[in-house]
C-alpha cells in the first residue's frame, strides 16, 4: 500500500485550513497514495481557548471534515483525518471539545473514529505550558480499522509516550501504528524521531506520522518532520523541515509478518506481580 503523509502548518479558521489542506491531499493522490493521513488539528488550530471554542462545529457539521469527505469520493482514496477539534454534545462536560481522528472510507462514509486519551497537560523547561485537559474531553477506547486489508491502530500526538497503548494495538492485530502529531518545536527537536523508532520496534509495526510544522497563526510552533518507520526500526521515509508538503512511501504487509517473526516480543511478552 502507498501512504501519503500530509505536514500542514494549519489556520486558525475552517475555511483557510481546507484552502490549505485540500490542494496537499490532491497531490499525494496524484503520487499514487491510496491512504492519505492529515496531522493533528487538521482542521483548525487556535491555542486561545476562547477564540477556539465558539468555532468548534459537531463532527458531521465540521467543514473540513466534509471538505475531506467529499475528497476521499472524488479520488477514491482512503482519508485519516489526523485529528479534527470538534464539538461534543454528549457526556457530563459539553463545554469541552473532543480530539477526534476520523478515517474516510474512498467512498466519503466514515469508517472510525477515535478520540485522543492522553491529554499534554504539562510544563516544559522552556517555559512553555499546555493544558489539554481544560479544552479536551479525552476518550476511553483503543480502536483498530481495516484499511483495504490492512489493520490500521490509531493514536494521536501525545499519545506516543504511553507504549502500552501501541502493544495493545498491535496485539489486536494492528500492522500499521497512525500517530499524527502537533509536536512542539523543543520536544520533536528532542524526542520525535527516537519514540517514533522505538514504537516500531517494540511492536513489528509500521508507524506513519503527519505533523504540523512551523510557526502557525496563534502563535505557536510546530516540528514538522513527518515520518514513516518501517516495522525492523528502520526511517523508510522523512522529511526534513517543518513546511506544508506530501510524503509518500509503500508499505510492505508482509515486512511485519517478518519482523514480528524474528523478534516475537509480542508472543514472548509474560504477566508478573510486583513490584
Amino acid at each position: 500500500m502507498k501512504v501519503g503523509l500530509i505536514q500542514t502548518r494549519t489556520p486558525a479558521t475552517h475555511e483557510a485550513a481546507l484552502a490549505h489542506v485540500l490542494p496537499l491531499v490532491r497531490e499525494a493522490a496524484a503520487g499514487g497514495a491510496r491512504l492519505i493521513a492529515t496531522p493533528e488539528g487538521t482542521n483548525i488550530l487556535q491555542r486561545d481557548r476562547a477564540a477556539l471554542l465558539p468555532q468548534l462545529r459537531p463532527l458531521a457539521e465540521d467543514p473540513v471534515v466534509l471538505g475531506l469527505q467529499a475528497a476521499a469520493r472524488e479520488l477514491s482514496v482512503w482519508i485519516l483525518v489526523g485529528s479534527a477539534l470538534v464539538r461534543r454534545d454528549d457526556g457530563p462536560r459539553v463545554d469541552r471539545a473532543a480530539n477526534r481522528q476520523v478515517l474516510i472510507r474512498p467512498d466519503g462514509s466514515l469508517a472510525a473514529t477515535y478520540d485522543k486519551l492522553h491529554m499534554f497537560d504539562v510544563d516544559l523547561p522552556t517555559g512553555e505550558t499546555a493544558r489539554e485537559s481544560e479544552t479536551y474531553a479525552p476518550g476511553d477506547r483503543a480502536v483498530v480499522s481495516d484499511v483495504g486489508g490492512v489493520r490500521l491502530g490509531h493514536s494521536i500526538c501525545y499519545d506516543l509516550r504511553f507504549p502500552a497503548l501501541y502493544r495493545a494495538l498491535a496485539l489486536a492485530g494492528a500492522e500499521v501504528l497512525a500517530i499524527p502529531a502537533a509536536f512542539t518545536r523543543p520536544t520533536g527537536e528532542a524526542h520525535w524521531e527516537v519514540l517514533m523508532r522505538a514504537r516500531a520496534i517494540e511492536t513489528g509495526a509500521y508507524v506513519i506520522a503527519p505533523a504540523q510544522g512551523g510557526l502557525h497563526e496563534d502563535g505557536r510552533g510546530t516540528w514538522g518532520r513527518s515520518i514513516v518507520v518501517g516495522p525492523w526500526g528502520e526511517v523508510v521515509a522523512g522529511l526534513d523541515h517543518d513546511a506544508p508538503g506530501v510524503l509518500l512511501a509503500d508499505l510492505d504487509p508482509d515486512a511485519v509478518a517478518r519482523a514480528r517473526a524474528a523478534i516475537p516480543a509480542l508472543a514472548n511478552a509474560r504477566a508478573f506481580t510486583g513490584p
